[in-house]
């Protein structure tokens, strides 16, 4: 069972509220000051999975640093469940748990010790915390005497979660939580998230899986360059695209294209293929298959490619790069 908190708070209707949040870092030696975020504006709706992509030094690891509280941002505001990480600092950090991408965890404590130990960082009093039963929601109960020094990499970034858990935090960041773990553990990761964030628990993640994270997140925003270039449902932000492929499989070979399609943006693909790149805005796939009729083409088949979130990633950040 997903761990929850026995009496979830209502909360707000954002989980975190950023307003013109901005990070400037000094030049060294007398060099150019760093801007690293640049008046970002973002919010993140309750009880939702949200995506933060962008590629490296885009600035993500800076907005969830201030929002742990380990780095002082230079302007701004920011809201972590409606409560200021300035001028309400206990309150903002209470509500939020990070699980970072590096593996922190001391070998020589064992998951309950672990537990027990950030519980008491957070002063969790000894008979509010809530040990067994996260661990047991992560899947480690019966490894809760056993050295973390003889877990197994999966079952490390399993305790990281269970470690961020331990005061039940309404919001949980996890910062590249499957880089460099196999296919099976990480579907077993997603699935862990998907039922904590079923129990109420907002999620904000980062991910270099865009696959990854266009199955998992019903919102996405990507950062670039220190400023959000794209904020929406993810479903919504690839129709945006409007770019479709159409690849026709014929019964024989051709070596040109036909004139019927020369008007259309098309290719001859061998063995026995023709892709007819198009904008459903635009051209309606009626009209190309109309064409590829009159063209006297024999179509064994057909499928049609839609675009993805690697697409669209890649579209908005060379864009902002050119």
């Amino acid at each position: 069972m997903p761990f929850a908190p026995e009496n979830p708070p209502a909360g707000p209707d954002a989980a975190v509220v950023c307003s013109s949040l901005r990070k400037v870092y000094p030049g060294s030696r007398g060099g150019e000051p760093k801007e690293a975020l640049k008046a970002i504006d973002l919010t993140i709706p309750r009880g939702s999975i949200f995506g933060l992509l962008g590629p490296n030094g885009a600035g993500k690891s800076t907005l969830i640093n201030i929002l742990a509280g380990l780095v002082n941002k230079t302007s701004g505001t920011a809201l972590i469940w409606g409560a200021d990480i300035d001028t309400a600092k206990r309150a903002a950090r209470t509500a939020i748990g990070v699980v970072p991408q590096e593996l922190v965890i001391d070998p020589f404590f064992t998951p309950r010790e672990t537990l027990d130990i950030q519980a008491g960082l957070y002063g969790v009093p000894a008979r509010e915390r809530r040990t067994e039963e996260i661990l047991d929601s992560v899947g480690l109960a019966d490894k809760a005497d056993a050295y973390a020094r003889s877990l197994s990499g999966g079952m490390r970034r399993r305790l990281m979660i269970a470690k961020a858990m331990v005061h039940n935090p309404p919001v949980l960041v996890l910062d590249e939580p499957t880089a460099g773990v196999d296919v099976e553990l990480r579907q077993q990761l997603w699935a862990h998230v998907r039922q904590m964030n079923e129990a109420g628990t907002t999620i904000l993640l980062t991910t270099h899986y865009l696959e990854e994270a266009e199955q998992m997140c019903d919102r996405i925003a990507i950062i670039n360059h220190g400023a959000v270039v794209a904020c929406d449902r993810t479903a919504t932000m690839i129709s945006r695209l409007d770019q479709k492929t159409l690849v026709l499989i014929l019964q024989e070979e051709i070596e040109t294209l036909p004139p019927a399609l020369a008007a259309f943006q098309a290719e001859v693909m061998p063995p026995r293929r023709i892709a007819v790149h198009y904008r459903p805005s635009e051209v309606p796939i009626s009209r190309i298959l109309a064409a590829v009729q009159s063209a006297g083409l024999n179509v064994a088949d057909l499928t049609t490619e839609e675009p993805d979130l690697e697409d669209l990633f890649l579209s908005l950040t060379r864009r902002r790069a050119a």
